[in-house]
This record gives C-alpha cells, structure tokens and sequence, in this order.
C-alpha cells in the first residue's frame, strides 16, 4: 500500500507547533522585558524634569547664570528664554542643541504662552520631554530626548532579537532531527505493516528505546502475534474441517456410485447410509460453530454458585441411558462465567464417559472448591485413559479410541478445553482409583487462576494416518 500524499506532514506540522509555542514565548518575554525598561527610562526622565522644576529658582537667581552652571548630559539640554530670545543654552555637545532648533523652539513658544510647563515636544533629535520654570521676565527649560534615552533599550531589544532568531533556529533544526528521530518508528511501523501479508504475518517492528513510541510497537507486536495465531488456528482449523469432509463425501459418492437402483432394497440402505452421513456433517458443524463461539469470546457473564451448578448437571445427566449417575460431592464457593458454556463442557465430559465406559457401569460427577479454584469432575470406571494418551485428548479430531460405534464429530473435548480456556482455567486428566478416568475443569474462582499451557491441537493429517495404522 503505497502511502497517500498529503500537503503538510505530521513531522512538519508538530515542528510548527514547537517553534509557534517557542516563538510566542520569545514575543511574550522580550515584550514585557521591553514594557518595563522603557517605562523605567520614562520613569528616569520625569523624576530628572521634577528634580530640575525643585532645583531651579528663577527670581533669585540670573537665568544665564543658572544655566551656564548647569551640567549637560548626553542627552538631555538646558536653555534660557526672554520671551522669543534664547538668552543661554548648555554646550552641545555633549547635550541636545535646542537652541538652534526652530521648530522645537516654535513649538515650546505656543506651549508656554498655553501656560503649559511640562509635556512632550517634537525636535530635531526626535520626542523630547520638557519641564519649564518661568517668572514674569525669562523662563528656564530643560528637555531629555526619548529615543537617546531609549537607545540601550533599543539595543537590547534588537539583541534580545537577534538571539532569539539564532534560538528559534537553533530550534528548528535541532527539532527537525528530533521529531524525524521520534517519527521514526511510525514509519517503520507503517512499512511494516504494509509488507505484512494474510502469507506472511511474522515480520514484526524493532521496538528501540523505553518511551511510549516503545510501548507502542510492543503493543502493536503483540496484536501481530495474536492476530497470526489467530489466523494459524482458522487455517488449522480449515484444513482439519477440509481432512474430515473427505471421509463421508468418499463414503457417500462410493455407495451412490456402486448402488443398483432397480434393486430397493439397496436403494434404501444407500439412502440410510447418506442420510446417517448427512446427520454426522451436520453434528460436525455445530461443534464447529460452537468451538468458533467460544473461541472468540462470545460469552455471557454471571454469577455463579458451584453447588447449585453441580446440581443442575446432576439433574442433566441423569437423562443419559446404561448408566447409574451419582452426584459425588458439592463445592461452596461462586466465580463469575457463564452458565450455560459451563454446563454444556461438563455435560460433554459425561457424555464422553457414558459412551467409552461399558453399560451399566456407575459414573460419578462432582465439584469442589480450594479457596482459589473450583474442580467440576468426572469419574468413570472404564478403561480409562493411557498417561502417554492424555495430551492428546483435547486436540480437535483426535480419539484415543478408534473403535467402532462410537459416535461423534472429534470436537467435543476441544470444546470442553475451549470453554475453560475462555474462563482462565483449564483442563485434567487422572486415573480412578480402581480403574477408569477422571476429568476435571479447574476454573478459577477470583480471576487470579493462571492458565496452564495445553497441547496444540493436532493436524487431521495425523489423525488419519493414526486412524489407518491402528485400523
């Protein structure tokens, strides 16, 4: 699957949103840093003006004297006025050259015949501040220029700049490696994922590192492993299904094949044949479609009491003719399952003992409880089951025995293992004492019972040959 194209990557898009976070941080830094030393310098400049006003008598004092006496900065200047005369100013430089600027001058004439005494005026070397102290002769002002003022914290502003253009591109590219090193695993998780097949499933992604990327490949391995045994036990399955069909479409197309139509008696018990042929496959797909329910999981949740359940099974099996049923022992205890799967595998390993045990013969079922798990049992007194035999008795199409008259599609203790599997527990097989078999399920009565692993089910394959060679 090639990977559809797209404007803007994920990589590109979580590198502008990094650099958009890092460069409104610089914006919201270098503004507020900018706010608070121009408020300062301002603030400087005023506190200058109102020590200037508090210093500066001009009755008492000659207004050229005051002036020539006073010390210029670099950017603040001091000049005296009679009416429109310029009557003495502070060298510049190193001060402001006010007394040559007209329109400065013009303009602090029309502020002070408005009886203004402090404001801000334009001038030749940009806004100034001005504070003037007059009497009824002459006037004496003093003016700071703001953006000679300003100029250290323009400096700082613009390296402050400067700096941060180098950081947020300093960023950006070491972002770029980052986040091509942090995507990295997604691509290769996409590669993956494209190159796996329903032929191949067992290409896996590298899991690198201990971070959530990691856990995420984990995680997505896991799904892989779970989804190829998955699918290996549907091929399995299939092909187990495919092996047993054979047996009754051979048996019945060989009797169509050889039976005399004119000859009735024939015709019937070829017609007898396929029908009892017809019911096995049909008994055979239900044990599948009950082995698939259960093996995915579609199951219901309740409560459940071990006596009241060893009773309803006792009530159960007392229906299977030739044999005397005894309900054995009750458990206390409640776990949580469902009902009807369990009552169903129980019955089936009663089933499985009535029909391998001779008639007549006594069969006891009974439950009890360890404080962890419940034991739902099964005792016969037949031939029992050989140790060497006993790992295979869950498998799907296996029997231990091959012998004739004995009915049933080879699921049924597959089932009984699939339901127990789905409740955590699992499956057992002792001897009786004196002769027989006992099969119990143990099933975990909080949950916290680990499942053992069983058997793998067996290739029909096998199971032919099996049946060939001990035929």
């Amino acid at each position: 699957m090639t990977p559809r194209s797209r404007p803007v990557s994920a990589r590109v898009r979580l590198l502008a949103a990094i650099l958009g976070v890092v460069l409104l941080g610089l914006i919201l830094a270098g503004g507020v840093t900018f706010f608070v030393q121009s408020t300062r310098v301002i603030a400087n400049a005023e506190r200058q003006l109102d020590g200037f006003v508090s210093t500066v008598s001009v009755s008492s004092q000659d207004p050229a004297d005051l002036v020539a006496a006073a010390v210029p900065g670099r950017t603040d200047g001091t000049l005296a006025l009679n009416d429109t005369t310029v009557l003495a100013t502070t060298p510049a430089p190193p001060g402001l050259a006010l007394a040559g600027d007209t329109a400065f001058l013009t303009d602090l004439r029309t502020a002070l015949d408005r009886g203004e005494t402090r404001g801000r005026l334009s001038s030749a070397a940009g806004p100034v501040l001005f504070a003037a102290v007059r009497d009824d002769d002459s006037t004496i002002v003093q003016a700071i220029s703001i953006d000679q003022r300003m100029e250290l914290v323009t400096l700082s502003t613009t390296t402050y700049a400067i700096a941060g253009a180098a950081v947020l591109l300093a960023v950006g590219v070491a972002g770029w490696f980052v986040t091509g090193r942090l995507f990295s695993p997604l691509r290769k998780l996409r590669d993956t994922t494209d190159a796996i097949t329903i032929a191949d499933l067992g290409t896996r992604v590298s899991a690198d590192g201990n971070d959530e990327i990691a856990d995420l490949t984990a995680s997505v391995n896991s799904m892989l492993d779970r989804l190829a045994m998955s699918v290996e036990q549907q091929r399995q399955l299939l092909d187990d299904v495919r092996h047993e069909l054979k047996t009754p479409i051979t048996i019945v197309r060989g009797h169509l094949e050889t039976m005399n139509p004119a000859d009735p008696d024939d015709v019937v018990e070829t017609r007898d044949l396929g029908i009892a042929e017809l019911d096995r496959l049909s008994r055979l797909v239900d044990d599948i479609d009950a082995l698939a329910d259960v093996e995915s999981g579609s199951l219901s949740s309740g409560v459940i009491d071990v006596g009241a359940l060893t009773d309803r099974v006792g009530e159960l099996v007392a229906a299977i003719p030739e044999h005397t049923w005894t309900v054995e022992a009750r458990g206390r205890g409640t776990f949580v399952g469902d009902h009807d799967r369990l009552v169903q595998a129980w019955l089936q390993l009663a089933d499985n003992a009535a029909k391998y045990t001779p008639a007549g013969s006594p069969i006891e079922i009974g439950s009890s409880t360890d404080g962890t798990v419940a034991n739902l049992w099964v005792r016969d007194h037949g031939p029992g089951i050989p140790p060497a035999a006993r790992h295979r008795v869950f498998r799907r199409f296996d029997r231990v025995s091959t012998r004739r008259g004995v009915d049933g599609s080879g699921l049924g203790l597959s089932i009984v293992d699939a339901i127990a599997k789905a409740h955590e527990g699992t499956c057992s097989v002792t001897d009786t004492p004196g002769g027989g078999a006992t099969v119990t399920l143990h099933i975990p009565l909080g949950g916290t019972h680990a499942p053992t692993d069983l058997p793998t089910p067996v290739r029909a394959g096998d199971v032919v040959l099996q049946r060939e060679a001990t035929g």
